[in-house]
């Protein structure tokens, strides 16, 4: 009798399927205008579908073209911004140009609730607010290799007027300054290379949290 031996090939499977994050926490993604944050985002949401959602804002400002209620923002009018407001129905909100915009508590546990890791993509003022409130979550802040290369990415859109370009490198130097504040931020990506800072957002996002790390 002769056997026969067959080496099984262990089946492959995009990372996507094969592990979610163990730390749930939403993650706070900050950084200057023209950093890449969502760049970043965008791949690991492309990368791990069905893993993570962007946390849809309120804002009081009316719908663009191409843009649809509950899937760029939930459009309110400014009654109703106000009174989720006194509620304390806000994790996070600011005025911006006249329009007031906001990230609700509702919509982060909803997000939860169907097993998504809820994914924040905010402003300084945000971070401080979010840090001030009742969620718990998990903070990175994207920064440039330097401010002239900040410079650099904001003039090559070709979007940008020099008094808009002035605007966001005076706000691109008071969220560095505010990045260096002890306690704020968890994990510190410096965006020098695309492939290389996805990689460290990847690797933090997919951390054990340090009750469960060895």
């Amino acid at each position: 009798m002769r056997f026969f031996f067959c080496r099984l090939r262990k089946a492959t499977r995009p990372i996507s399927t094969m592990s979610t994050p163990t730390d749930r926490r939403p993650i706070v993604i900050s950084g200057p205008s023209g950093v890449g944050k969502g760049t970043l985002y965008k791949m690991l949401f492309n990368k791990h579908p069905d893993t993570f959602t962007l946390s849809v804002s309120h804002t009081t400002r009316g719908p663009r073209p191409g843009e649809a209620h509950g899937v760029d923002y939930h459009y309110v009018s400014k009654e109703e911004f106000m009174d989720l407001v006194g509620k304390d129905g806000f994790v996070e909100w600011a005025q911006f140009g006249g329009n007031c915009y906001g990230t609700s508590k509702m919509t982060i546990e909803e997000q939860t609730a169907k097993g998504k890791l809820v994914v924040l993509d905010i402003e300084m003022e945000g971070v401080k607010q979010v840090k001030n409130s009742s969620i718990s979550a998990r903070y990175v802040f994207i920064a440039p290799p330097s401010t002239e290369e900040l410079e650099k990415r904001l003039r090559s859109r070709g979007t940008e007027t020099e008094a808009s370009v002035q605007k966001r490198l005076a706000a691109a130097k008071d969220e560095l300054e505010f990045s260096n504040t002890p306690g704020i931020h968890d994990k510190i990506i410096v965006n020098d290379d695309l492939e290389k800072a996805y990689k460290e957002l990847e690797g933090f996002v997919f951390a054990a949290p340090p009750t469960e790390m060895a």
